[in-house]
């Protein structure tokens, strides 16, 4: 079926374009960034950022290596399917994935932290069965070596960004610290979205909120169908060279009490004979980490919007809740396989 949207696409609207480079300018230009970073992020929930400092030959790298996995033979992606996984890691294929229950038309792996699995038992909450390894491709070994330095840049990237909020919002900037501290929990997914048109193109991804706290998306040049939803209309977000594009998730809008606010976005697949390569980063804090409440000046407080209360998609102070609740969510398959007391429902954990 093709997308369909009572909004109007295309809107004349543009997303900011920060530069993190400005921290390091002295401090009337890094105060003018915070209070940018802090604007756009109350406005759109979503901007580029340029002036990240991670370096080209590595974004290339990136780039080529995921190409290359998705060129091998399905046999060698197939070998390490999500199937076959209890922490929901590794290779989905097309079709094998939802978004508020409508299958998204890509194929991807998924990356998180690399770790033990956690022995169920009782008391120990459910969401700790996401801990656990990764699967890595035998037929692409260089893989696992660039994906890890591409989990340390953007970490960098994401804490700085942390800090300058915390700061912008009248908090010290070491706030959010310590919720990363211990076993902080990432996400990388590396995806591919082939191209898909009959006759109108389709669902790429479905029009949802991230669920963590930032997210870092790094996007081919030239590759658009990013949408992100603005008042009732939907803004195009094509990637702009270098850039990566930045939104926060559903556990910043909790820490402000709405003042930011985790942005609905989707993105439509390409046409046939096109197709493109996208690797979000989903920067998260351990699984039993509280992101705190920010007391918020009384300028910034005034305009906090609340939480918003959706009971089909509730969202939890406890980052374990929501990252759980997603892949239950997104893979039913996996969550038949490997957890059948909570397939169909989510943990009771909290």
């Amino acid at each position: 079926m093709a997308i369909t949207t009572s909004l109007a696409a295309g809107s004349d609207l543009r997303l900011p374009v920060l530069d993190l480079s400005r921290l390091d300018r002295g401090d009337t230009e890094a105060e003018a960034f915070r209070s940018e970073l802090r604007q756009a992020t109350h406005e759109f929930g979503f901007f580029y950022l340029t002036g990240h400092g991670v370096p080209q030959p590595l974004i290339d790298r990136v780039i080529g290596t995921a190409r290359e996995f998705f060129a091998l033979p399905e046999a060698d992606k197939l070998a390490i399917e999500n199937l076959q996984s209890a922490q929901f890691r590794g290779y989905t294929r097309v079709g094998g994935e939802l978004t508020q229950g409508k299958v998204d038309w890509r194929e991807q792996i998924d990356i998180g932290a690399e770790r033990e699995p956690v022995d169920r038992s009782d008391g120990v909450a459910d969401y700790w069965r996401l801990e656990g390894p990764n699967q890595w491709p035998a037929a692409l070994p260089e893989l696992r070596e660039v994906m890890s330095e591409w989990r340390e840049a953007l970490s960098e990237v994401a804490l700085t960004l942390m800090r300058a909020w915390a700061v912008s919002l009248g908090s010290p900037a070491d706030v959010f610290d310590e919720a990363f501290a211990d076993k902080p929990f990432p996400l990388i997914k590396i995806v591919r979205y082939p191209g898909k048109s009959d006759p109108e193109p389709q669902q790429g991804v479905g029009a949802h909120k991230d669920s963590g706290v930032l997210t870092l998306l790094f996007v081919e040049d030239g590759k658009g169908g990013l949408q992100v939803e603005k008042d009732g209309e939907w803004i195009d977000a094509p990637p702009l060279p270098g850039t990566f594009v930045v939104n926060i998730g559903e556990l910043l809008e909790v820490a402000t009490d709405g003042y930011l606010k985790a942005t609905v976005h989707r993105v439509i697949s390409p046409r046939i004979g096109d197709d493109r390569i996208s690797i979000p980063f989903f920067y998260s804090p351990a699984l039993d980490a509280k992101v705190p409440a920010l007391p918020l000046p009384p300028e910034l407080a005034r305009d906090a919007a609340g939480v918003t209360l959706d009971p089909r998609n509730p969202i939890y102070n406890t980052y374990g809740e929501n990252a759980l609740k997603s892949r239950l969510r997104a893979h039913p398959d996996v969550a038949a396989i490997h957890h059948p007391d909570l397939a169909g429902g989510r943990s009771d954990a909290s």
